[in-house]
Parts: C-alpha cells; structure tokens; sequence
C-alpha cells in the first residue's frame, strides 16, 4: 500500500495534459471504480470547470512555469447525481525539467440535501448497519470481514456503496455522519445501530 493510498482526501496524479496517471482509492471511490481504473483517463472527461476561466489561468501558469497551486471549482455527475467541488492542481518538481506531473486534490462540496440537519437518514440493511457499528469500533477490514463471514472485498463493496449514499469521502467521514443521522448511538460502547 503506497502512501497515496492512504490519503483520505480525493487525490490523483496525472500529466501535464490531464491525463491520470495514479489515482488513490479515495479519489476513485467518487465514480464507484477501483483505482486502477482511472488510470490512462482525462480528469476534463471526469471533471468539467464551472468558470473556463479558471482553467484557463491553470494553463497559462503551466505554460510559463509557475509552480504555484491553482484551484478550479469543478462539477460532476455519477449516477444522474450531480455533484461539485474545488480541484486544486499543483505541479509537482520534476528533476528531469520536463513537463511537470500535476497533484489534484478535490475537496467534495457537502449535497445541499445532507446540510440540512433535519435530513432523513437512508434506511439500511441489518448488514450494512453491523458494518458501520464495527467501522466506528475501529474494526480494519479484514477484522469486520472476519467477523461477518464476508471477504475483503465484500466489506469494502458495502463500505464504499455506504460513503456514496451518506455522501461521506472516507470512513472517518462515513462514522461521524452516521453519528450525526443518527445511525449509530451517541450513547453506546461499542458503537451500534441507533434504533
């Protein structure tokens, strides 16, 4: 596992040209694909500016060679749901003088639907609700694999399919915002399913 794996913030790296050349599995969980998918495809294809300007700006700097961070708020679409966000594009030093790789971060904007704290809670399987009990116990994959009888890749399909429903970038997102839609019980340790 790479440090950028890691990271819990949405990240990629890609060329000069936009097009991806690693992405971590927090970036990649936003379009429902496994990292490696993403590689070989253009950020413009996933990711469209709100203001061309912006993005216009970005390619200028690059052009000259300027080696600031440049942020371009972006908009998406996965599944018929739209979303948006800040991309923040930074060119990353090249020893070899060549084109600089780019490092995007994405920092998702919260769904108008989850700010409202009067938002209804989705409802969720008795499985789903025993995954996210044993996530915010601090369970690691394999532990809540174990536990429920199900492979890794198992725990990861309904955690990711979780965070994509309560809007949530990662699993420290996914348990708080289980706590605020009241989830989980505030008053319960170890965590379980608020009834």
């Amino acid at each position: 596992m790479s440090l950028l794996d890691r990271i819990p913030t949405p990240t990629a790296i890609s060329t000069t040209e936009g097009e991806i050349t690693v992405a971590n599995p927090a970036f990649a969980a936003l379009w429902g694909l496994a990292p490696g998918r993403l590689a070989g495809r253009r950020l413009l294809d996933l990711l469209t500016p709100t203001d061309e300007g912006q993005l216009s700006r970005v390619e200028t700097a690059l052009t000259k060679g300027s080696r600031s961070r440049y942020p371009v708020h972006v908009r998406w679409t996965v599944g018929g749901e739209p979303h948006t966000g800040q991309l923040t594009v930074e060119p990353v030093s090249d020893p070899g003088g060549a084109s600089p790789p780019l490092l995007t971060t994405l920092l998702v904007d919260e769904p108008p639907a989850m700010r409202d704290p009067g938002a209804e809670a989705p409802r969720l399987t008795a499985q789903e609700s025993h995954i996210l009990a044993l996530v915010a116990a601090g369970r690691t994959t394999a532990m809540v694999a174990r536990t429920l009888g199900l492979g890794d890749d198992g725990v990861n399909y309904h955690l990711t399919r979780l965070c994509r429903r309560l809007h949530a970038p990662n699993r420290t997102a996914l348990v708080a915002r289980a706590y605020v839609l009241r989830l989980l019980s505030p008053t319960a340790w170890p965590p379980e399913p608020h009834l």
